[in-house]
């Protein structure tokens, strides 16, 4: 007489073209699926890994090879993990319900029943972690390319600063001595502090291209400073800004704050990130503020630079600090990637929240 096992083989088998026929019209898959002439052959493999669970012993690495195969046709045509796991559960409740109907003992059938709940959970743990897999890899790829694309970019612009610097540098640094002499040979005729301050900013604009096309900044040694005293000469030095953007600036920074660093680098940052805020806020109505803060914790410095612009949406959020990045018509979206390179090398890290309120920018700084 036929074992349990053989009978409920034999019940199945009566039953494949039924499961087949069912199991093809409910799974879920794309008409343009290239795979979707190897769905049959997929099922009927499927069906004899169970027929040899059932009547043989069935090793691990030939329920492993079955599901990479299918996870990597799924992988490959984008499918999301939820169709593959899906069609796999409802292969899964076809076989169970028609072998519930197989005329055995329930004594009989409920240990094969297990047995095929068994293999049916190794193959989903098999072809879940080859998609994972796959997947993760896949991403890591995409990653790579776009970090060497951006890497090729900023190359490409270290090769056109080297060109361009001193033909923007020389005439620039002759007309802001003419400008100092002018005002000492001259010194109430107008505009000549309106024209050294936009000289000036060419001047920091041109330095960010610098800093951005070089890996590593040729700089004097680090040193130790007031951060109270370099905030009050980044806001004289931005003073026409604010005044002519109709921004009420505030600053909470404790005098007693000293930093080892480059001094410049971390002036940049400031700068660029107070110019940054300056833009936000005019783009809305009065009052502009923005809030300058900053306080020891923990064995760091932190220093909060606010505003009240228009917020900024999350996803964008998490990409500013990106090189070529921008919001701006004629942004070159290098600043925020040159802040968070200089706070990074300084071994501090910085980033950005922003809601309806305000908009606030944190840099973390070992003290």
């Amino acid at each position: 007489m036929a074992s349990a096992a053989q009978q409920l083989v034999t019940h199945l088998e009566a039953h494949l073209p039924n499961f087949l026929a069912y199991w093809r019209q409910h799974m879920k898959i794309a008409d343009d699926d290239k795979y979707i002439d190897h769905v049959e052959q997929n099922g009927l493999a499927v069906f004899e890994l169970v027929k040899e669970a059932l009547l043989r012993s069935l090793s691990s690495e030939t329920v492993e090879r079955l599901a990479n195969k299918i996870a990597k046709e799924r992988a490959e045509m984008n499918v999301g993990i939820g169709a593959l796991v899906y069609n796999v559960n409802l292969g899964r409740r076809l076989v169970i319900n028609h072998a519930l109907a197989a005329p055995l003992p329930v004594d009989e059938l409920s240990p094969l029943i297990d047995h095929l709940n068994e293999l049916f959970d190794q193959f989903l743990f098999h072809a879940i972690t080859k998609y994972n897999e796959l997947k993760e890899k896949e991403l890591h790829e995409k990653n790579a390319l776009i970090a060497r694309s951006h890497q090729d970019r900023l190359t490409l612009l270290g090769q056109m600063s080297s060109s361009f610097v001193h033909e923007f540098r020389n005439p620039l640094t002759a007309i802001i001595g003419f400008i100092q002499l002018l005002k000492f040979e001259h010194p109430h005729l107008p505009y000549l502090d309106i024209i050294d301050h936009e000289l000036q900013q060419l001047k920091f604009r041109i330095s960010q291209f610098l800093h951005a096309s070089r890996k590593e900044i040729v700089e004097s040694e680090k040193e130790t400073f007031s951060l109270y005293q370099l905030l009050e000469e980044i806001i004289e030095f931005l003073y026409a800004t604010i005044v002519d953007s109709d921004v009420d600036l505030s600053v909470a920074i404790d005098e007693s704050i000293h930093i080892f660093a480059y001094k410049d680098q971390l002036r940049q940052v400031l700068v660029n990130i107070l110019l940054n805020s300056i833009e936000a806020v005019k783009e809305r109505e009065k009052p502009r503020r923005i809030n300058i803060a900053a306080r020891c914790q923990d064995g760091s410095i932190i220093i909060e630079i606010a505003n009240n612009g228009p917020s900024i949406p999350a996803d964008i959020v998490e990409t500013i600090f990106e090189p070529f990045f921008t919001t701006k018509k004629l942004g070159t979206g290098i600043g925020l990637y040159i802040c968070k390179k200089v706070i990074e090398d300084h071994g501090g890290d910085i980033c950005c929240s922003s809601d309806d309120n305000m908009t606030t920018f944190s840099i973390r700084l070992p003290a």
